[in-house]
């Protein structure tokens, strides 16, 4: 099979170093918040630019706690898309705040940002964009609607490490920005871990706090916290990636171009679109077509495997029936739900095998 992702190269081609890094962690007793950390912590702050990097247990603990950590709550709304992982919309809920949709782009997939207008209420207090697949979102735009009206902008930066908006990178363009370090993400580790960037000195005191039950010195709690740390193998493996992440990105860039390349001109898909303004580091390679269904049977056939990101739009996901939402409320949205779907897409992904999937979908498209 040709795997959509192949962790096992991605990590294989590093395993004796993240073996050492591992035994170094054993014998030297902190498995916590240690000196591993509190480097990845420092080396990424330093790489985007900004004065703090806050590891914690997961991506989705990192959209939470930046929430919690901006007084944002019960009676509060928040301004985000309904085409991304439910962990967006999911975060918001969980501090009492509501999830406010917006349709997309139908290009990039991100929030329209000429839609903002209509969702904006005096309840409104952030804007939640999400780097979805890699590409930044129009950071300049969503920026300036949200200075218009005092709004916060938090980064959903989750599937996007390394991308670029106007030459800066994502994690130091916003308020604050949330990664996730899941094992798929362009940047990942071999578990579950999460960061938060900010130049924000006060809401950087609240998260260090908030990540461990709301305290500054043990036992003793000045808040309601979490226990959301990341774990010193985690970071230390991080490390040793967060070396190879800009080759990586560069992989994915160079596989994704073969693609552009070889099925430009091919029947029934539609290639992503690349804005010119922004780099983007193809966390996933999303085609569109009206005829997902016999395309990706054929490359099942075939033993290649794809994935549908994603097969329903938050706003009708059972959990959020109470927000009155109904099919049609975001045409665009539920349009890229119905048609888009990944091919195999990862560094390590050999010129062989991306042209047996090129193959595939070049000979099923002549037949439909």
């Amino acid at each position: 099979m040709i795997p959509l992702i192949d962790l096992t190269k991605q990590y294989g081609g590093i395993q004796k170093e993240i073996i050492e890094a591992i035994q170094d962690v054993l014998t030297g007793g902190q498995y916590i918040l240690g000196p591993k950390v509190k480097e990845l912590e420092e080396k990424i702050s330093e790489r985007l630019g900004v004065r703090h990097a806050i590891a914690v247990g997961n991506g989705t603990d990192a959209l939470v706690l930046t929430l919690d950590a901006y007084g944002i709550g019960s009676g509060d709304e928040v301004i985000t898309t309904p085409f991304t992982f439910f962990a967006t919309a999911e975060a918001i809920s969980k501090v009492g705040a509501t999830p406010v949709f917006v349709d997309i782009d139908p290009d990039t997939f991100h929030m329209d940002p000429s839609k903002l207008a209509d969702k904006l209420s005096t309840r409104t207090k952030a804007i939640l964009p999400v780097h979805i697949f890699g590409q930044p979102a129009s950071m300049d735009t969503i920026l300036a609607f949200a200075a218009e009206h005092d709004l916060l902008v938090i980064e959903d930066a989750c599937q996007a490490f390394g991308a670029t908006f106007m030459e800066t990178e994502v994690g130091s363009i916003g308020d604050a920005a949330c990664f996730s370090f899941f094992p798929t993400k362009n940047l990942g580790t071999i578990g579950d871990g999460g960061l938060i960037t900010t130049s924000d000195d006060r809401l950087a005191e609240s998260l260090r706090k908030l990540r461990v039950h709301g305290s500054q010195e043990k036992y003793f709690h000045q808040q309601i916290g979490y226990n959301s740390r990341l774990d010193e193998i985690h970071a230390a493996i991080l490390l040793i990636c967060l070396r190879e992440i800009d080759t990586w990105n560069e992989q994915r860039i160079s596989i994704a171009n073969y693609y552009f390349a070889k099925l430009n001109h091919v029947k029934h898909i539609e290639l992503p679109v690349v804005m010119s303004n922004r780099s983007h580091v193809f966390h996933l390679f999303c085609i569109k077509s009206s005829r997902r269904k016999e395309i990706i049977s054929a490359l099942k056939q075939a033993d290649i495997q794809t994935g549908i990101y994603y097969p329903q739009c938050l706003h009708l996901q059972e959990v959020y029936r109470e927000l009155g939402y109904d099919d049609g409320d975001f045409p665009v949205a539920e349009m890229a739900a119905s048609q888009l779907f990944a091919i195999p897409m990862h560094p390590f992904l050999s010129r062989e095998d991306q042209d047996r999937v090129i193959d595939v979908i070049q000979k099923v498209s002549e037949r439909l």
